[in-house]
Formats: C-alpha cells, sequence, structure tokens
C-alpha cells in the first residue's frame, strides 16, 4: 500500500519561501560586479533553498505522522537527486569554461527535469510545475544571455511562489 501512495508531504508554504529567497537573490545577484560574487550569490540561495525545502517537508511529514524518505517519499528523491547532481557539476565545468551566461537555462531546465521525474510520484501539481520550469529555462535557452537572472527570478522566484501557494491550497499546506 505505501508503494503506491503519492508523497504528500510536499510542503506548498515551503515553496513560497523559496520563492522569496530567490527574489531576494536575484535583486543581491544583479548588483554583483563579477561573474563570480554573482555565481556565489546563487550558490548560497541554492544551499538556503535546499535547508528550506527539506525543514518544511520534514516539518509538514512529521505534522502529518508521515514517513519522509520511505516509500513515495524516497520515489522522489530518487527521480530529483540526478538531476541536482548533474546541476551541481555542471554549474562548475560551464563557470570554468567561461560560459557561465549558460548557467541559468541550465539549472532551470535540470531542476525542471528533476520535478518532473520526481513529481511522478508525488502530489499531480509538481510535475506540472516541473514542465514549467523547464518552460523557463528554454527561454532562458534562447533568450539573450544578459536577461538570464530575470529568468531565474521568473522560475525560482516566480513559479515557486505560485505553485507553493496552489500546493497549499490544494494539500494542506
Amino acid at each position: 500500500m505505501e508503494r503506491s501512495a503519492a508523497f504528500t508531504a510536499v510542503s506548498g508554504w515551503g515553496h513560497v519561501a523559496l520563492g522569496f529567497t530567490a527574489l531576494a537573490a536575484t535583486w543581491l545577484a544583479a548588483r554583483q560586479i563579477s561573474p563570480f560574487a554573482w555565481l556565489r550569490v546563487w550558490l548560497a540561495e541554492a544551499v538556503l533553498a535546499l535547508a528550506i525545502a527539506l525543514f518544511s517537508m520534514s516539518w509538514k511529514a512529521n505534522r502529518r505522522g508521515l514517513p519522509l524518505f520511505s516509500g513515495p517519499g524516497r520515489k522522489v528523491a530518487l527521480g530529483l537527486l540526478p538531476s541536482l547532481i548533474a546541476a551541481v557539476f555542471l554549474t562548475f565545468l560551464l563557470y570554468r569554461t567561461g560560459l557561465q551566461s549558460a548557467l541559468p537555462a541550465t539549472w532551470l531546465l535540470l531542476y525542471g527535469a528533476g520535478l518532473t521525474t520526481g513529481g511522478a510520484f508525488s502530489v499531480p501539481i509538481v510535475p506540472v510545475m516541473g514542465v514549467s520550469f523547464m518552460i523557463v529555462g528554454g527561454l532562458a535557452a534562447l533568450g539573450p544571455a544578459a536577461w538570464g537572472n530575470w529568468f531565474l527570478a521568473a522560475g525560482f522566484g516566480g513559479l515557486h511562489i505560485v505553485f507553493g501557494a496552489l500546493i497549499a491550497r490544494r494539500h494542506g499546506g
């Protein structure tokens, strides 16, 4: 029975918080004078976002008496993790080779792919959120490099806030 259930500890309010921290990171990153300083802002945001996501999912799972990393939770994590690991290695590769303008599209596309894959074991709106991130990532890949920070704001900021509010409303926080 546990294997067939959906992972319901996705925290909508946690996603809203992620969105607001991403908007703050966008504002801060836009004021940096070097590509390395810009990257440091976004890497710090990634660490903060991971901490918020883990805390908010743990809190929701504990409130509902659900295991976090067994059954569907493990499947969600295993679906998301390969994309996140790929993003880490590609971040360092792209930066080292001077292709930092490709980072926003890479991050958005890989995060979207991970959400789509892992979200197959979660509430139905999570894969839709993943596809939405991939659309924004595709636009970032096709758009001007100078707009990269704004695509990150639209994806990690805007999409997290919108989908987080929907998840909170439909799935209890």
